[in-house]
Order: C-alpha cells, then sequence, then structure tokens
C-alpha cells in the first residue's frame, strides 16, 4: 500500500443523500465458468447511468476461477478491473499484454472493438476483486480502444480520521485518483473503514451513486443499515451536496461509485453496448466477420 496522503479539510454536507433501497447481488458464472455475483444487473442499467454492470468475485477454491476468461469480444463501453487478491494476465487482439496484480486495477476503453482474454495466473489461493463496466458516450463508442494497467502504487489513498480512501477515479479530499474521464466524471473509491469511523463525499446531485459494502457494514443517518455484499443506491434528492456514512462496530470496506448520467439510449448484445439496435447489428457483423479489434 502507499504511503497515505492527509485530505484537504471539506466542509460537513447539508444535505447528504439517503439510501433509496438495497440490492442483493445474484450469483452467476460467466467466462469458462468463473463464479461470481453480478451486483448492477442490465435492469439498473436505466437508474445508474453511466454504469453497466457490475460484478464481484472472491473464492479461495481454484475450481471457481482457473479457467478464466478466455477470447472474448467487446465494443462501446470501458471496464474496470480491480484486483484485490490475486494474479490476473490480460491479453488482446492488438499485441498488448499485462498481469494484474494485488491492489492493481486495469482501465480498458474497449472502443470500437476489441477482443481480449483474462486468465488466473495462479493455481491455488484467493482470487478477489471487481470488474465495473463503465459506457461511453455516442461519440466515443467507435473510438480507437485504450488500455491502462495500473499498479497499486499508481493508486493515491487519503488518509481521514478513522479511514483510508484509495482514489482510483474521481477525487476525495482534494487528491485526484488514478483515473479521469470528462463526459462521464466517474468517482471510484475503495474504502477501508475502522469501527465506527464516518466518512463524506461531496457529490454533485445530478450524479448517480451508490455503495456496495465487501466487509463488515455501514449505517447512513437515516438508520439504513447496509450490510455485507448488498448494493446501497443512493436517492437522486435535488439540493443534495454529497454522501455520508458511518462504519459498523466491525468496521467496513466498501466501494463508492457514482457518475454523471450520459441520458443517452443504451442497446446492448452481450459484451456489446451501442445506441442503436442498427448499430449492435454491425458489431455482430464485424465480429462475425473477423473486422472487430484489428488495428486501423
Amino acid at each position: 500500500m502507499n504511503a497515505p496522503v492527509r485530505p484537504e479539510s471539506m466542509m460537513s454536507l447539508q444535505a447528504p443523500r439517503q439510501v433509496e433501497r438495497l440490492i442483493a447481488g445474484q450469483p452467476t458464472s460467466d467466462g469458462a465458468g468463473v463464479k461470481l455475483t453480478r451486483v448492477l444487473t442490465h435492469s439498473l442499467q436505466r437508474r445508474l447511468d453511466p454504469f453497466l454492470m457490475l460484478d464481484a468475485f472472491g473464492s479461495d477454491q481454484a475450481d471457481d476461477y482457473i479457467a478464466g476468461f478466455p477470447d472474448h469480444p467487446h465494443r462501446g463501453f470501458e471496464t474496470v478491473t480491480y484486483m484485490l487478491e490475486g494474479r490476473m494476465r490480460h491479453r488482446d487482439s492488438a499485441g498488448h499484454e499485462g498481469l494484474l496484480g494485488n491492489g492493481g486495477v486495469q482501465w480498458m476503453t474497449a472502443g470500437r472493438g476489441v477482443i481480449h482474454s483474462e486468465l488466473p495466473e495462479q493455481e491455488s489461493g484467493r482470487m478477489e476483486g471487481f470488474q465495473l463496466w463503465l459506457n461511453l458516450p455516442a461519440r466515443d463508442k467507435m473510438c480507437p480502444p485504450w488500455y491502462r494497467d495500473i499498479a497499486a502504487s499508481e493508486i493515491p489513498e487519503v488518509q481521514g480520521q478513522g479511514y483510508v480512501a484509495r482514489v482510483i477515479a474521481g477525487q476525495h479530499g482534494g487528491v485526484a485518483g488514478a483515473m479521469q474521464r470528462e463526459a462521464t466524471a466517474p468517482l471510484y473509491l475503495d474504502l477501508h473503514l475502522e469501527p465506527g469511523a464516518r466518512f463524506e463525499q461531496p457529490l454533485p446531485a445530478s450524479h448517480n451513486a451508490f455503495v456496495y459494502v465487501y466487509r463488515g457494514a455501514v449505517q447512513f443517518d437515516s438508520g439504513c443499515l447496509v450490510p455485507v455484499q448488498r448494493m446501497a443506491i443512493l436517492a437522486n434528492t435535488p439540493g443534495s451536496d454529497g454522501v455520508s456514512f458511518s462504519a459498523g462496530p466491525e468496521g467496513a470496506r466498501a466501494l463508492l461509485i457514482a457518475g454523471q448520467p450520459l441520458n443517452e439510449p443504451i442497446a446492448q448484445y452481450g459484451p456489446f453496448v451501442m445506441n442503436s439496435e442498427a448499430e449492435l447489428m454491425q458489431a455482430v457483423r464485424d465480429f462475425q466477420e473477423g473486422r472487430l479489434g484489428r488495428e486501423g
């Protein structure tokens, strides 16, 4: 882990958001049989625009993850893979390759198309992490593919009173995260809270936001308790200025994710996310005819 920095002083929130509803993820499998929990599902894409999907995976049993995700295509969005534990080797059709390790992130812009694989580089031990799908605006859906492998040491950490925030995207306490995106302005924080610690984060009222608790529990001022492995969708209350909550008696670890909605049509067919059925049909044709993932 990095040496955490102290945040700039922040004024207390005057109108923090409350919890609209709690979501329990759906156990499923993907790739070549990797067991995971789909937290943000297709039915929530409109509500949580610009986010399309969030998968949580975690197991000590190699059979749950060892087959990984062999070659598969994407077009029209970004994937953000965050590894808590384990090692994942990724390769793609453009010849890029990298190793994602403990605490690291791969940020991939699929753009006009890429074919890639994500395969575990371990035969035993714990594999745990998350994959978030972030939509691209219509103007960028056919941009060239782009990648960045972000080592754990490149992710800023902010030391607050009783908590540490890993700032993957956006900013917290005046500290800019490892990634910034203009169109969707994503905030992606991994929060490690001590028992009873309170956390606050300013948020524009227009942004959609959610909290996913993966250790312990957090409680909002309204009394709403968010237990482990639950996602709290935060209400878009006019005039709200952010989010605040406190860790339970055992502490907590949670993701806080927020972003500016695109308010554009969403057309999805598996690994292709475009704005119209015609664009989806073209994506499928390009894949079937071997054009997806080519340079140029």
